[in-house]
């Protein structure tokens, strides 16, 4: 890698955007990039493995390390905490690497307050019933589910204005490029500013 530090992105989306699997095909797509593994108070699942999908600890050791400082963001959801180590972002961005952070918009606001310097992406799906249609395809939540994650997208979509650059993810190939357009410092078409754009997102909550 070369020896110029590399830059921080944090990218956030509501629930149904798409954001993760963008997230997983930028770091596939290009060597530069690496995405942040975050700890968690949560149960592991049976298929994940500890320090490639999260750094798994138990409540008391997460209390300490938010004691001493130890993360960039750290949150409470539903019941689980999950954070951001410091130490292991500064490190990647030391080697050169371009580091990916996937947390929500709290979280991004957190990381912004503690380093300025960070670049924000927020995720938007294509329609109101694309996102709906999203929700459901899981095939897992109950109506009564589906409803309250809408419900709670469309707030989440509220504060796509504080982050500098907005992508819309119709088709993954496209936003792919626009994420990659964005990483490497030419993403103005992506800006959060264009004309348009908000109008756009109104519509998306309504």
């Amino acid at each position: 890698m070369s020896k110029e530090k590399g830059r921080l992105f944090v990218v956030s989306a509501p629930s149904g955007a798409g954001k993760t699997t963008l997230v997983n095909a930028i770091v596939e797509q290009l060597d530069s990039v690496r995405l942040s593994v975050s700890h968690t108070t949560r149960p592991r699942r049976e298929n994940e493995v500890d320090g490639r999908h999260y750094h798994f600890v138990s409540r008391d050791q997460f209390q300490d390390l938010v004691e001493k400082g130890a993360f960039l963001e750290h949150a409470n959801v539903f019941g689980n905490y999950y954070g951001t180590s410091r130490e292991a972002v500064q490190s990647l961005l030391d080697q050169g690497y371009n580091v990916i952070l996937e947390i929500d918009w709290q979280g991004a606001q957190q990381v912004r307050q503690r380093m300025p310097g960070c670049r924000s992406i927020f995720i938007l799906p294509p329609s109101g019933p694309e996102l709906e249609r999203r929700l459901r395809g899981r095939g897992t939540d109950s109506d009564e589910v589906i409803a309250r994650r809408l419900a709670e997208s469309r707030s989440d979509i509220s504060h796509w204005t504080e982050f500098d650059y907005v992508i819309v993810n119709d088709r993954l190939d496209d936003a792919l490029e626009e994420l990659a357009q964005v990483i490497a410092g030419q993403g103005d078409a992506s800006r959060g500013n264009r004309p348009g754009l908000r109008e756009f997102a109104d519509s998306l909550q309504g």
